[in-house]
């Protein structure tokens, strides 16, 4: 991941199992992630995606895979995404989900980074547009540790019951904003 790679984590009172089947199921996954309108698998390891910006329809498509048992206890999920859609700012990307147990329940952290289309003006654009979406996603983050906390649905939370503040967006050491090799053996979408 570069420099520019966005990273949020946070920690969710809940267990392994809860947090990835609500993370890696796309109807449960586009039920809290403000990034994402539908999420819809496609076939093993593939799914496709579709959002609004101002009020425009925007799709992509991503490979993804994971790692449910590790042998330090952690899980890790990897994925590759792009769009073909001319409107779209993101042509290309690549993150990871990592699941580290933890006293409290489950360390839960994204690192992600993406390529850019329009040249120049698109550069400028991600100006705003990349601590625009790195804002959604701590408060999507923080909008699905209140669900599996509380079992308030997120479509039942107050717009503003979730807060990005809540989230960490830096690693605080250096390995954990390193992304998982599972991700580099990853095909892209």
């Amino acid at each position: 991941m570069s420099r520019r790679a966005l990273y949020v984590e946070t920690v969710i009172r809940t267990d392994l199992d809860t947090l990835w089947a609500h993370t890696q199921d796309p109807a449960l996954h586009q039920r809290w992630d403000l990034r994402f309108g539908e999420i819809a698998a496609t076939g093993p390891g593939r799914f496709a995606y579709r959002t609004r910006v101002l009020g425009l329809a925007i799709g992509g498509t991503g490979t993804h895979a994971g790692e449910r048992r590790r042998p330090d206890g952690t899980r890790t999920s990897a994925l590759k995404f792009g769009s073909g859609d001319p409107r779209s700012l993101i042509r290309s990307g690549a993150g990871y989900w990592r699941y580290t147990p933890d006293p409290g329940g489950v360390r839960f952290v994204t690192g992600f980074d993406y390529e850019t289309r329009w040249g120049p003006a698109g550069r400028l654009a991600d100006r705003v547009f990349r601590p625009a979406f790195g804002w959604a996603t701590a408060w999507s983050f923080d909008r699905l540790r209140i669900w599996l906390e509380t079992g308030t649905p997120p479509e039942r939370q107050a717009w503003l019951a979730p807060s990005a503040a809540r989230c960490r967006r830096a690693p605080a050491r250096r390995r954990d904003g390193v992304a998982p090799s599972l991700l580099t053996t990853l095909e892209r979408p």
